[in-house]
Formats: C-alpha cells, structure tokens, sequence
C-alpha cells in the first residue's frame, strides 16, 4: 500500500508539469514535447507483459526494486538532461520501470491477501493509490515554483528511498509460476498459455472501453473546461477541481461501498454497475451541450466547471464499484497462475484501448467543433458504457467470470 501511494506521489509530482518544461524551459518543439511523452507511455505499455512475465518466473520483489531504481535514475536524467536522445532515454527508461513493477505489486498484493481479503486490500489499494494522484501534483506544484530540475531530484529521491525500503523490508513473495510442479516452460509456450484463456481475453476487451472512459478525466473534461472556461484563472481553478473531487471521491467512498459490495451483491454485477455509472457519467454534460452558453461571468463559468465536475465524480464512483472487483476477476480468470503474467496482458490490452478511444475521441472532440454538434463526443461515450456494461452483463450471466478452473502453462 505504501509503495503504490509513494510511486503515485512520486510519479505524479513531476509528470504534469514535464510538458510545459520541454516546451518552456527547453525550447523544444511540440513534436519533440509530443515524442519524449509519448516514448514513455508506449515503452510501458508495450512492456507490461515482460515485467509480469519476469515477475512471475523471478519472484515480485526483484521487479518491484528493479523499477523504483530505474524510475530513480530515469528521474534525475530528466532533470539533468538537456539534449533529445538523453531525454528520450530518460522517458523509456520512466516507462520500462512501470512496466516492470506495476504487475508485480499487483500480484503481490492479490497473493498476500488471499482468496478472501482480496477484494477488500485492492479497495484498500485503491484509496493508497489515489491519495498519490491527489497529492502528487500538489507537491510537484510547489517544487517546481522553485525549478523544474528541483521537482526531478526530489521525485528521484523519492524513489531512491522506497527502492532502500524496498531492498530492507519487503518479504520475498512469488505466486504460482510456469514451474511449479513441473519442468520450467519457455516464455512463449507461457504466452500461449495466457493468449489461450478465451475468458480473460474477452474480459479484458470488456473492460477496454472503461479504461477509455476513465481517461477523459485527463482528456475531454479538461479540454471542455477549457473551451467554455477559457485559460485563465477561473479555467484553471475549474481543471484543478476535476483532479480533486475525483480523488476525494475516491478516497471517502472506496472502502465503504465495496463493503456494501460485497455484503449485498455479485462480483459481476458489481463491475456491470461501476462501467455502466462510469457510461452515465457523461449525461450531465449531454444534457448541458443543449443549454445555451452564457457570456462571460458566474453563469458561464458554473457551466465549466460543474457538469464536468459531475462527470468527474460519477467517472470515480464508477471505478470505486467496479476496480476491486476487477482485480480480484483477473487472478480468479488466471487459476491463481501466472498472475503477474496475466496482470501484464491486461494492462497493455487495456493501455492499446486508451490509445486507441482517445485518437477517436479526439476526433470527436474536433467534429463535434467544426459540425456545431456540442452533443456527439458525450453521446458516443455514453455508449461506450453502455456496450462495455451490456457486455459484462453478458460474460457474467454466461458464468464467464468465475475463473474456477486452472489455466494451463502450455
């Protein structure tokens, strides 16, 4: 739980600024800007499978420690770095790290808190997992008032001092590898194996769209707020207030609805409400894309900054229902096998999903702009929800989520 909040806090007091910094303080061009970020976020994407594959067969606390000390130097690069290629490396080397150990503290957590805490520890994770997003930027505001290359080394430090804690205090834990009880498997009889299990696969695709979903929390409610906001300060004020009351929602209400959760109803249904709520998000700002847009003043600014704010609190309220049950269904789908492995499958799928729904709702975004039709992209998402809800509902109700059966390693 410490780790991921010190990851999180770490991670997220320097990434929302390193954009402005390239462009700023750099003076490189967008598209530079545009590749350092982007060389990031494609190495951990495509990376994920191998950090699980290496968690699973090494053990988790090696790739738990390998990346937070290649996060640590990849940090301090950033900061100290002024030509391209260093800081191209210094973004991959960012982006292996999470890669390496994201589906590793994930298996560790879902193997120490066995069969029947685990849906309660990932609640728990989630809420450590938020307080990081929330905090984070708050920090890397503060540092970076001072300098940019002050916020990279204390985020380095961060890191440096969790991998210590890491190395010092962390229990060696593994789950159940391609090797136990039999002889070791290749890594690619070990893929076939995962790519075999048509049942994670098709959640997994289920579960894409509300990836797409959560996303816009940083994509089209910024831009919307942005749009009838301006960039000022009231612009500003109402960008930052998404960031809050989705972390505070999810900090105040994790615990306590997955109790509920638990107590009242199915996993399955559990995670049809959270996507189908995540969906419904976007109604408030359907309904408002009919209202007529005041001039400049109280009216118009509330028209910024609360129906996105709304969206912003029913996207968190959807991921509360739904993200405990989601972890818990991928070990259950994965026979308790391979669990790291698995991990990494779904977060590239996943991650290729975002991609992917965020070019279309770009898109969208500029249609609906150039068309005069405010109504398309919250429609299309809308939609969105309700496709991946349906389809959930489907898999659950087929009994494709119980997961009872061992995947086999070949």
């Amino acid at each position: 739980m410490v780790n991921q909040f010190t990851i999180n806090l770490g991670f997220y007091m320097l990434m929302p600024y390193l954009a402005a910094h390239l462009s700023g303080g750099l003076g490189l061009a967008g598209w530079t800007v545009g590749l350092v970020l982007g060389v990031r976020n494609f190495t951990q994407q495509g990376m994920f499978l191998v950090g699980g594959t290496l968690a699973d067969r090494f053990g988790y606390k090696p790739l738990i420690v390998a990346g937070c000390l290649l996060r640590t130097a990849g940090f301090a690069a950033l900061g100290l770095s002024s030509s391209l290629a260093a800081l191209v490396a210094a973004s991959a080397a960012t982006g292996l790290a999470g890669a390496l150990f994201n589906p590793a503290v994930r298996a560790y957590l879902a193997r120490d808190a066995g069969e029947e805490r685990r849906v309660a520890a990932f609640a728990l994770f989630n809420v450590f997992y938020q307080a990081g997003v929330l905090l984070g930027p708050l920090v890397g505001m503060a540092l970076t008032a001072v300098d940019f290359r002050t916020t990279c080394l204390v985020a380095a430090g961060v890191f440096a001092v969790l991998s210590a804690v890491q190395i010092r205090s962390l229990p060696a834990r593994r789950g159940s590898g391609p090797d136990e009880g039999h002889e070791r498997t290749g890594v690619l009889a070990q893929w076939r194996g995962v790519l075999a299990n048509r049942p994670f696969l098709l959640f997994a695709g289920a579960m894409t769209g509300s990836y797409v979903l959560s996303f816009q929390v940083y994509l089209a409610l910024p831009l919307e707020v942005r749009r009838l906001g301006g960039g000022g300060t009231g612009g500003t004020v109402a960008t930052a207030l998404l960031f809050v009351v989705s972390g505070l929602g999810t900090i105040l209400l994790q615990t306590r609805v997955t109790a509920w959760c638990r107590a009242r109803i199915a996993p399955g249904t559990a995670l049809v409400a959270g996507v189908a709520v995540m969906g419904a998000a976007f109604l408030p700002l359907l309904a408002a894309s009919a209202l007529p847009v005041p001039g400049a003043g109280p009216g118009r600014w509330a028209l910024a900054a609360g129906p996105p704010a709304l969206a912003a609190f029913l996207l968190a309220l959807g991921t509360v229902l739904a993200y405990p049950f989601e972890m818990d269904t991928v070990v259950r789908l994965s026979g308790d096998r391979l669990v790291a492995t698995h991990y990494g499958l779904y977060n590239t799928v996943c991650g290729v999903g975002i991609t992917l729904g965020n070019l279309l709702t770009g898109a969208a975004l500029d249609a609906a702009r150039a068309a005069g039709l405010a109504a398309l992209p919250w429609l299309a998402l809308c939609a969105l929800g309700a496709a991946c809800a349906l389809s959930l509902r489907a898999l659950h109700r087929g009994r494709r989520l119980a997961g009872s059966e061992p995947v086999p390693a070949v």
